[in-house]
């Protein structure tokens, strides 16, 4: 009962952001379909009359339809920027496919003798094709429609990376902070949204679907339809019974007498992660599982609260401020010793010794944007918000020590605030479209892309020193964890871990990248 009063609180509170959210999902979701239905039908036209061309033309849809979508949303990005364009760009893509083969198999699945009795009336090629074969297609057709549009819904979540809006930015934003009144607040839009196009995308197929030809499918489809039959629902059952004795089986044999180490889903946590699980691995004979890129900071907290994850670096001041719900403070001695202590106590977790290097919240801006308006801190960037973009990660966009707090403390008003994720805020802002960002004082992107960053004149940001955090159980089951640990103790400066950044934002593996660094500093052969 508590929950359903917290959904539905979360609901009143947020009603405007929802429901513009939805009409972006709705209006960018349509959109791809009129587009990808414009595409696929014409195209399967083309291929049932030059039918040489289905082969390549199929095969390439295919292809297109394999790629994951984030891929194929990063190729797009530097074409077409952020935003809605690669969005629907890459919704359409995946949508054609239904629409074009299930067009392609309508019209070339009509009866021979219905179309030489077209021919022998007189009818030309376009006749036939408008009076018989198109009505005998309609309702193939019209089902790969459906497929396309119900998978549409889903596909546009993904819009959210890209800062094109929708109810995606919900979902991910649910995720990365375990809120599950925002996941649901997203996803349950994004089911009815889906369930209501099918429902009149239905009625639609009702309409353009002569009666006759309507029922003569039903039944032909009754009487022949693999996935209706016996045989096909027997094989279906064993294979998804298969799946869940091998799952269980895994996780029931699965060796529990190993440390995992999990990390958090950006650069600088992939190399701190492989770093203390190679550093185990070397010094000790403990067997590690390495649990890497697992999301947002709660996420990963969740994850070690409930022990399924031993260890993980985090920062004191995210334990502060975002994990402790503490207010903030400057001073870092302060900030480590409530987060300590406060672990301890509330969660049988040990924090550490901080490892050397600070990676507070930074706020960038291009050069070229900061000498044009004058910028030195983040005050002058609040006179002229009201004409600015920002493009922030989504944990930072709903973090009260983030563009929660800090909206508040500087009274921003930026025109618009887009979440988009990972290193494509960086290549929002260097093309554009957006005109800052949050970013962490050691990124290595800073370096790379020349970034001016401002100065938190009102000292809003706490100390983020990178510490590792470990269940209390774990360090009594490992004796030797402690010590292995504490060998990183003051290890790191800021400019070593930018340094290490940069090289995997290049493309380096963080786990060479984590290893050569462990050498430089002889703690591992």
């Amino acid at each position: 009962m508590n929950s359903i009063n917290s959904f539905i609180s979360f609901i009143v509170d947020r009603k405007d952001q929802i429901m513009d959210l939805f009409i972006q999902h709705i209006q960018l979701t349509l959109f791809s379909i009129v587009i990808a239905i414009a595409i696929a039908i014409p195209l399967g036209i083309l291929i049932v009359r030059y039918r040489k061309l289905s082969g390549p033309v199929i095969g390439v849809t295919n292809v297109i339809q394999s790629v994951p979508s984030l891929a194929l949303l990063g190729f797009l990005i530097p074409i077409l920027g952020i935003g809605s364009k690669p969005a629907i760009i890459m919704v359409v893509m995946y949508s054609l496919l239904p629409i074009l083969k299930n067009t392609f198999t309508g019209l070339t699945n009509v009866s021979p003798a219905l179309i030489e009795a077209a021919d022998g009336m007189g009818l030309t090629n376009t006749q036939v094709l408008l009076k018989v074969r198109f009505p005998l297609a309609m309702p193939i057709i019209m089902s790969g429609i459906r497929i396309s549009s119900v998978t549409a819904v889903g596909l546009m979540t993904i819009a959210a990376f890209v800062g094109a809006g929708g109810l995606g930015y919900l979902v991910f934003s649910g995720v990365q902070t375990v809120d599950n009144n925002m996941i649901l607040a997203g996803a349950i839009p994004a089911c009815l949204l889906a369930i209501i196009l099918d429902f009149i995308l239905g009625k639609i197929e009702d309409i353009v679907v002569p009666e006759g030809i309507k029922v003569t499918h039903t039944k032909k489809s009754k009487k022949k339809s693999l996935f209706g039959s016996k045989k096909f629902k027997l094989i279906a059952s064993g294979i998804v019974l298969l799946v869940i004795l091998s799952t269980v089986a895994i996780s029931f044999f699965n060796d529990k007498n190993k440390i995992v180490v999990g990390s958090k889903n950006f650069n600088e946590q992939l190399i701190m992660g492989d770093m203390v699980s190679s550093l185990i691995e070397a010094k000790t004979k403990y067997k590690v599982e390495r649990k890497l890129n697992l999301g947002g900071t709660n996420v990963v907290f969740s994850a070690l609260k409930t022990k399924n994850v031993d260890l993980y670096v985090e920062y004191t001041g995210t334990v502060l401020v975002n994990m402790l719900k503490k207010p903030t403070v400057s001073d870092p001695k302060k900030v480590y010793d409530i987060g300590k202590a406060t672990l301890a106590k509330d969660y049988s977790i040990e924090m550490l010794n901080p490892i050397g290097f600070n990676n507070t919240y930074v706020i960038a801006v291009k050069k070229d944007f900061a000498k044009k308006y004058n910028l030195e801190t983040i005050s002058d960037l609040a006179k002229i918000s009201p004409k600015v973009t920002a493009g922030v990660t989504m944990d930072f966009a709903n973090r009260p020590d983030g563009y929660l707090g800090l909206q508040k403390k500087y009274n921003l008003k930026f025109k618009s605030v887009k979440g988009i994720d990972g290193g494509l805020r960086y290549k929002a802002l260097e093309s554009g479209d957006t005109q800052v960002l949050d970013a962490f004082s050691t990124d290595g992107l800073i370096k790379k892309f020349d970034l001016k960053l401002l100065k938190d004149d009102k000292q809003f940001f706490p100390p983020y020193y990178a510490v590792p955090l470990v269940n209390a159980d774990t360090l009594k089951k490992y004796p030797d964890l402690k010590g292995v640990l504490s060998l990183l103790d003051g290890k790191i400066n800021d400019d070593e871990m930018r340094s290490m950044n940069l090289k995997v934002d290049n493309g380096a593996q963080s786990k060479t990248i984590a290893e050569d660094f462990l050498r430089s500093k002889g703690l591992i052969k």
